[in-house]
């Protein structure tokens, strides 16, 4: 993992973010001291492997923007980045599910991405920006329906990192990156 990258321990401490002790115990990669398993976790699962479905299938998209020859070096090298994020957002959310005692999604066998309506790199990147857009809007959906307001928290700072990657995709195609005063 790059130096971009702050480890899980570093996040907790550093960030400022409150989360309950179970979150904490979670995103720290330590044994919670009880597996939850009532209806109230079963739930976080299952918003949990939502989030983990679409993480897979940005990492996904991003390998066939990265494979189309159609980026230059600079928005590659951009677009590697966001991948490795998305890559970082699976290993914490299926470590999360597994400690909730669930079984994490897996990626697709196949993706159907429109790959023939990418034609040149801004296409590529209005198509990644749309993905980022629906991943913010998701995490927007998400975030009031956790039962353990620590994963809330833990959800909004990926949030937050789906909104950046959005921002700058739009930016790098020459839209306006901050369209509007809330996100949905």
């Amino acid at each position: 993992m790059s130096s971009f990258f702050l480890g899980r321990r570093a996040f907790i401490t550093q960030s400022g973010i409150l989360l309950s002790g179970t979150a904490v115990a979670l995103l720290a990669g330590q044994e919670a001291l009880a597996k939850p398993a009532n209806k109230a976790a079963e739930s976080d699962v299952a918003i949990l492997n939502a989030a983990l479905g679409a993480e897979h299938e940005a990492v996904a998209a991003y390998q066939v923007g990265a494979e189309s020859g159609l980026l230059q070096k600079p928005v590659l090298d951009l677009a590697v980045k966001f991948q490795g994020h998305h890559k970082a957002h699976i290993d914490l959310l299926a470590g999360v599910v597994k400690k909730l005692g669930g079984d994490p999604v897996n990626a697709k066998a196949k993706y159907t991405f429109p790959v023939e309506t990418l034609k040149v790199q801004a296409d590529v990147l209005r198509f990644a920006g749309g993905l980022e857009k629906g991943a913010v809007s998701a995490y927007v959906g998400a975030i009031g329906k956790f039962n353990d307001r620590g994963l809330a928290q833990a959800a909004a700072t990926i949030l937050g990192d789906e909104a950046m990657h959005w921002a700058i995709l739009r930016n790098a195609i020459g839209e306006d990156p901050v369209p509007a005063a809330f996100v949905g």
